[in-house]
């Protein structure tokens, strides 16, 4: 059956509407009409806005956000942090898998994130030996996006090594660890199973040049096809000497090198590139997956985001180890992050007079589409209803218009600001609490206490 729903502004393919009524017809915006007064009875909305796509993330890693915050004898890292990470998938089963990417689902939902792209490489048993059915750490993940309501490109990753050079993985490395063939079978398997959820896409991730060959990077391109890509990539300083020990080549300059690096691919993080890698980067039409908020927790790096702009990059944004699930706060590091390195404002607007919150999100919305293989995060006729309204109440909002709305979102509010998510048409999200949030958080509180007692 049609709905409809009145906005006193939204953001259209055009621009800023006012008093906006879309018709929802199976998912789909069927009607959009401009200028006209809610009638009786009709939903009304505050300024609405397309869903954000969230293009990566490690579900299970919700479950450990604030485990990994003491200071240790020696100079803390994401190695540090790593092993802290091992120890506590020790734990984790098929249902607990289920609870906490539940949660994990329903936040990013509440966040005004309306797709997510599922890095999933947890896929064996506790004693790292395959289940019966290869996929059922995937069937967990695809079971929570289909609860939940959110949008879901699941992608299933190949990890082999435990460094660069084919060097043997390591005990604590043992559920995720496939050869090409049992990958194959697991990348089968979870493409089956994702036909049975609406909406659900199924891309590929190697998942790092130190976890793959050469050789089984290139059958892993061609097992893709024409389906998404997904790499992580130089988020290391000591990545980059490994690499160049390995190669002589730093990551980003081998992989440009060496593989068919094109707008099919995503390459997460990419934080230490040189100019040259940046330049190269930016003209494959690849789009850089950016997760600011874990990359600062963990002590990446800043990301050159101003030279791979201004060479014409794309990017999105990702929560990652869904430290703290929040789209306005990975926008508004990304752009504080280069202001405290260049002592300057505004740094990623793209050109004199733009406002940055709203290039940041518009940008943020195109590239995480892109690599999501996901429709264009747009409001207009015939586009999935994905959409985003905020609370025209919340002090932030006051007085605002345009892309002052925008800009308000990003860097004066955040996840209160956000009053309804629909998804595919569906209100998922009233008053900023998911629709099931309740029986969500008591599965996940049951999952935690098994998992830390």
């Amino acid at each position: 059956m049609a709905d409809t729903i009145w906005f006193e502004t939204a953001l259209l393919e055009t621009g800023w509407e006012r008093k906006v009524r879309l018709r929802i017809d199976a998912g789909r915006i069927v009607g959009v009409e401009l200028g006209v007064e809610p009638e009786t009875g009709e939903r009304v909305a505050g300024p609405a806005l397309p869903g954000l796509p969230n293009l990566h993330s490690h579900a299970f890693q919700r479950g450990m956000a604030g485990l990994a915050e003491v200071r240790g004898p020696s100079g803390d890292s994401f190695w540090t942090w790593r092993e802290v990470m091992y120890r506590f998938l020790d734990r984790l089963g098929p249902e607990e898998m289920h609870a906490i990417a539940s949660l994990a689902y329903v936040e990013m939902l509440e966040a005004g994130f309306t797709r997510v792209g599922e890095f999933h490489y947890l896929h064996h048993d506790q004693d790292g030996r395959a289940f019966a059915q290869p996929a059922e750490m995937a069937m967990q993940i695809l079971r929570a996006a289909d609860e939940t309501g959110l949008g879901l490109t699941l992608l299933p990753v190949f990890y082999a090594h435990s460094g660069f050079g084919g060097l043997a993985p390591t005990p604590a490395q043992a559920r995720f660890v496939n050869d090409l063939d049992a990958f194959a079978r697991l990348f089968e398997a979870a493409c089956a199973v994702a036909e049975d959820v609406p909406g659900a896409m199924v891309g590929l991730a190697p998942h790092s040049l130190r976890a793959v060959t050469p050789q089984e990077l290139s059958i892993l391109v061609s097992l893709a096809g024409e389906r998404p890509v997904h790499i992580h990539v130089a988020e290391q300083a000591r990545e980059v000497d490994d690499c160049l020990a390995w190669s002589g080549a730093r990551p980003v300059e081998w992989l440009l090198a060496n593989a068919p690096v094109d707008a099919r691919w995503c390459l997460v993080h990419a934080t230490h590139m040189t100019s040259a890698e940046t330049l190269g980067l930016a003209r494959t039409g690849a789009v850089a997956g950016l997760c600011p908020i874990t990359e600062a927790n963990l002590g990446d790096g800043l990301f050159p985001a101003p030279e791979f702009m201004a060479a014409g990059g794309r990017f999105g944004v990702g929560s990652d180890s869904n430290v703290l699930i929040d789209a306005a706060e990975e926008l508004r590091l990304l752009e504080y992050g280069q202001r405290l390195a260049r002592r300057t404002r505004n740094v990623l607007a793209r050109e004199a007079g733009n406002a940055t919150g709203a290039d940041l999100f518009k940008a943020a919305g195109a590239g995480g589409a892109q690599a999501l293989r996901a429709p264009p995060p747009v409001l207009k006729l015939g586009a999935p209803a994905d959409i985003v309204s905020l609370d025209p109440h919340h002090p932030s909002l006051v007085g605002r218009s345009g892309d002052a709305i925008l800009d308000s979102f990003v860097f004066a509010g955040r996840r209160d600001l956000i009053d309804s998510v629909w998804r595919g048409g569906e209100r998922l999200v009233t008053a900023g609490r998911h629709r099931r949030r309740e029986a969500v958080v008591a599965r996940y509180r049951d999952a935690m206490r098994r998992v830390l007692s």
